[in-house]
C-alpha cells in the first residue's frame, strides 16, 4: 500500500515540473519508453532489481541507455527512484502520471476492440462521440479482437461500454429470462 502512495507521490511532482516545463506530453512518452524498455530486456530488469549491483553502476548503466533520448527532467527522476532503491515502481509511477496528466488537461484514453480494422474517420467518429458523452477529449487506442462477432467495447478508465454483438445478445437474453420468471 505505501509503495502505491509514494509511486503517486514521485508522478504528482514529475507531473508539476513537466506541467511548469511545458513538456506533458514529452515526459509521458519517455516514461512509456523507459518501462517498456525494462519491461522488454529480463537482463537490464534483473540488474535494475540486484541487490548486490551499486547504485551508482545503475545510475550509469540508464544514463549509457537513454542519455539522448530522455530529458534531464525524466533522467533526474529515474536516478532519484534508483538511489532510493524504488525502481520497481517506475511502471506504477507512469500510470499515476498518465492519470494525473488525463484529468490535469481533460483528456481520457480509450481502447476500443472492434472485429475488423477501424478506418481513421470512424476512429474520429467514435472518439468524438465519446468525447461529447464524457466531456474530456479522448485519446484512442484500437484493437482488432476477431472474436467479436460485430460491433465494438470502448473502455475509458473503469468504463465499459459495449456495443458488441455479444454483449447485446447477453443483454437480450438476460431480459427474456427476466420477462419469463415473471
Amino acid at each position: 500500500m505505501s509503495d502505491i502512495v509514494v509511486a503517486k507521490r514521485y508522478a504528482k511532482a514529475l507531473f508539476e515540473a513537466a506541467k511548469e516545463q511545458n513538456t506533458v506530453a514529452q515526459v509521458e512518452t519517455e516514461l512509456t519508453e523507459i518501462v517498456q524498455t525494462i519491461q522488454d530486456h529480463a537482463e537490464l530488469r534483473s540488474v535494475l532489481d540486484h541487490p548486490n549491483i551499486d547504485v551508482p553502476a545503475k545510475r550509469q548503466l540508464l544514463s549509457n541507455i537513454f542519455a539522448d533520448r530522455i530529458s534531464p527532467l525524466v533522467m533526474n527522476t529515474i536516478k532519484l527512484l534508483i538511489d532510493r532503491r524504488r525502481q520497481s515502481l517506475l511502471p506504477i509511477v507512469l500510470s499515476d502520471f498518465v492519470q494525473i496528466s488525463n484529468e490535469s488537461l481533460g483528456q481520457a484514453d480509450a481502447t476500443i476492440h472492434t472485429a475488423l480494422p477501424l478506418s481513421e474517420v470512424q476512429v474520429k467518429e467514435i472518439a468524438d462521440n465519446f468525447s461529447r458523452i464524457t466531456g474530456k477529449q479522448i485519446r484512442v487506442q484500437t484493437v482488432v479482437d476477431p472474436s467479436l462477432l460485430g460491433g465494438i467495447t470502448v473502455r475509458i478508465g473503469d468504463r465499459l461500454y459495449d456495443g458488441s454483438l455479444a454483449g447485446k445478445l447477453e443483454r437480450l437474453d438476460k431480459s427474456l429470462k427476466q420477462a419469463q420468471a415473471m
